[in-house]
């Protein structure tokens, strides 16, 4: 399992991933889940991923090889006119990968499935983000849906949801996704630290702030201890509940 957001804002996008991967409770390991290509000037692509490694790892490589590769670079996620191509292309990838390594039946289609955010901007054009399904359909960010999320989604929701505002600055949301990550670390052993963070500047056409955020950083664990006293805080000063007389 894992979880990644991919948030839409008026100065750009913001991308946050964990890096945990299990194959069982004693075979933990860390693994980059976020993924960019730049041509500065022209383009930032950024891809996280979520489901079977094996799976979205081939979708990156293909992407790469079709990419760099002087026999390969038609279709290639660099020379695409727009974003929505772009989209299609990964989508395409994505469903060709699942479709090669899957057996017949149910169970070994669900055994490769992936899931994908992508985002970015082509020179000419604005932002965009989408999410990508197992089958290579996607949908795109809009006002009514303005962030992504893949995999262990549920506990890292509502902190988004309340919080959210498409204006605020980027070190809010960044402080904004701390906190759903914190959530889900805490309720689920399958995601976990480090964390992966990538910045898009609308309209820079070049890779903003990226760091990787461990899991004895400063600002997160005082980000994470200052959240649960505020819930806490915030819990005492409701109303008590009495029981009424029957």
């Amino acid at each position: 399992m894992t979880y990644c957001v991919g948030l839409a804002l008026d100065k750009g996008l913001l991308f946050m991933s964990d890096t945990r991967t299990n194959a069982g409770v004693d075979d933990v390991s860390t693994v980059k889940k976020l993924r960019s290509w730049c041509v500065e000037g022209d383009r930032v692509i950024t891809l996280l991923t979520a489901g079977n490694l094996a799976t979205t790892q081939s979708v990156v490589s293909l992407l790469d090889e079709r990419s760099f590769s002087p026999e390969n670079r038609d279709p290639s996620i660099l020379k695409l006119p727009t974003m929505f191509q772009v989209a299609q292309l990964v989508g395409n990838t994505l469903k060709e990968v699942i479709a090669d390594n899957a057996n017949t039946g149910q169970k070994a289609d669900s055994t490769f499935n992936g899931t994908i955010i992508l985002g970015g901007q082509i020179k000419g054009m604005a932002p965009r983000l989408f999410l990508i399904y197992p089958e290579g359909n996607f949908i795109e960010a809009g006002d009514d849906a303005p962030f992504f999320q893949i995999g262990e989604t549920k506990y890292g929701k509502p902190i988004l949801i309340r919080t959210y505002a498409q204006d605020m600055s980027f070190e809010d949301a960044v402080k904004l996704l701390l906190l759903s990550f914190d959530s889900t670390i805490k309720a689920n052993l399958s995601v976990g630290m480090p964390l992966d963070l990538q910045v898009y500047e609308k309209d820079s056409l070049k890779l903003g702030k990226t760091r990787r955020i461990l899991a004895d950083d400063e600002y997160f664990q005082k980000t994470s201890k200052g959240w649960g006293e505020s819930l806490r805080a915030a819990f005492q000063s409701m109303p008590d509940y009495k029981f009424g007389e029957d």
